[in-house]
């Protein structure tokens, strides 16, 4: 499921993260759809879409944006992916070349991720998901105080406090405790795409928050590295979501590469 906005130009496809929707990119969708057909789908197994009957995979999620895409008619397509998005979107663009007119990767894994150890990785994820139906109820009834916010969501933002209780709501109560978030992390851990990256010539937007505490920003030199026609851009003083935690300036750097 998704939402979709009528287009005349380059068409923008968001990917949410782990533990994401299509919600992760509100601050985003009514700007760029006022020119633009914006798309943001939640992926199988997480946000309002159901488990697929496939294994859920980097890239079967990226085979499915292709099908998706197809299905939907998009045309010429920039693909912007936040966190494991951002992976999926990097795979689906090395996969397909010819697929993409732009990439944007925002606070992408893909790099840290091909070296982590499996099993470490999978036992905090089992808890989390075993964890995340009582955290929402305990959460929700606390949320309405700025230092439970804080609390909740200090791992992603560099200054939740200042985000919109509405909007941190909507991550919230779309994002925690969907059936995908264990296959995902077992599909992320360890797989690598980093030498196929050095091969992808779509022109490509790196972003990354300073202070992220999901992925290290030091990921973004990994891509820089390997992605040759690329830029980064590194937001200051700010989290794992700079989509949402510095919109203003978020879209406007986004716009301006759309627009080259």
């Amino acid at each position: 499921m998704g939402r979709s906005t009528k287009d005349t130009r380059l068409t923008v496809l968001f990917v949410h993260g782990l533990s994401g929707s299509w919600q992760n990119w509100l601050e985003n969708i009514p700007h760029f759809s006022n020119a633009r057909r914006v798309i943001a789908l939640d992926l199988p197994g997480f946000g309002h879409s159901p488990m697929p009957r496939w294994r859920i995979s980097i890239e079967s999620y990226a085979r499915l944006l292709h099908r998706f895409c197809a299905a939907l008619g998009v045309g010429d397509c920039a693909l912007v992916g936040n966190s494991m998005g951002g992976f999926i979107s990097a795979e689906a663009a090395s996969a397909k070349p010819d697929r993409f007119e732009k990439l944007v990767l925002v606070s992408a894994a893909g790099v840290s991720s091909a070296r982590l150890r499996r099993q470490p990785a999978e036992t905090v994820a089992r808890m989390a998901t075993a964890a995340a139906p009582l955290l929402l109820k305990l959460q929700e009834r606390g949320m309405r105080r700025p230092r439970v916010r804080w609390a909740t969501f200090k791992g992603l933002f560099q200054h939740p406090e200042l985000l919109r209780r509405e909007l941190l709501l909507e991550q919230f109560h779309n994002g925690a405790g969907r059936p995908g978030f264990l296959p995902a992390v077992q599909g992320l851990v360890g797989y690598d795409i980093l030498d196929q990256l050095t091969e992808v010539e779509v022109p490509t937007l790196i972003v990354w928050g300073r202070n992220d505490r999901v992925v290290p920003p030091h990921d973004s030199v990994g891509f820089g590295r390997r992605l040759h026609n690329s830029r980064t851009v590194i937001f200051d003083d700010t989290g794992h979501l700079p989509q949402l935690e510095r919109p203003t300036r978020f879209n406007r750097v986004l716009e301006t590469f759309l627009a080259e």
